[in-house]
């Protein structure tokens, strides 16, 4: 090989290295500038994230402080007032049950007009009096003495030879029935309530109670 020859080709060699150099430099460059692409792209992308979602009211506008705290007293307050007509109703309905049960101890008893309703209403008056005695003991004695007649008049013992015949449910003479008359019965001897309380009334005195009568007395 001619020495010409041998220089170009040094000079060849040594263009070739300095353009490889220049390559490698631009590589490293584009290879820095892609590394850094992503970290200067990062805020772009952050612009784009999706935005918190803020509460909003009934009317479409952002709920605030002073938003949330209004619709919390709105709430105590509805819940406070449903609380006070609750106990109003509570109230209400308790003084409507006291007014029922007084009128009902104030409201007369009712009897009935017959032998059954007369010895109930006898037997009521006669607890409140003190004065012993049964449904069975009363029954028992007044349909042997008249057989439940409250008109009944014996005409043909002593009590009737001497002018007081027995008379009423328990065969009563007007003497005895004055004199154990119960207050608060009517002061008639054929009044059947009025007949059978004074009846037991002497009854009690004498022979303990009406219960122990089981004959004419």
């Amino acid at each position: 090989m001619s020495r010409f020859a041998l220089l170009r080709n040094v000079r060849v060699t040594r263009t070739q290295k300095v353009a490889t150099a220049v390559l490698a430099a631009a590589g490293a460059t584009t290879a820095l500038a892609v590394t850094a692409a992503p970290s200067q792209a990062a805020p772009a992308t952050s612009a784009h994230a999706p935005a918190a979602v803020k509460p909003v009211s009934a009317n479409g506008m952002p709920k605030t402080g002073a938003g949330k705290s209004a619709e919390t007293a709105s709430a105590t307050v509805s819940a406070a007032g449903h609380l006070k007509v609750t106990a109003v109703e509570k109230q209400g309905h308790a003084a409507k049950q006291a007014a029922n049960r007084s009128a009902e101890r104030q409201a007369p008893k009712s009897y009935a007009n017959n032998l059954d309703g007369w010895i109930r209403q006898s037997l009521d008056i006669m607890k409140n009096k003190g004065i012993p005695g049964s449904y069975e003991g009363l029954h028992r004695n007044i349909m042997r003495e008249s057989s439940g007649n409250p008109n009944a008049v014996n005409n043909w013992d002593i009590n009737a030879i001497n002018g007081i015949p027995s008379k009423g449910l328990l065969q009563v003479i007007q003497p005895t029935f004055d004199t154990y008359h119960v207050k608060g019965t009517p002061h008639k001897l054929t009044d059947p309530v009025a007949n059978i309380t004074a009846a037991a009334n002497y009854a009690a005195h004498r022979y303990g109670s009406i219960d122990n009568v089981n004959s004419a007395y």
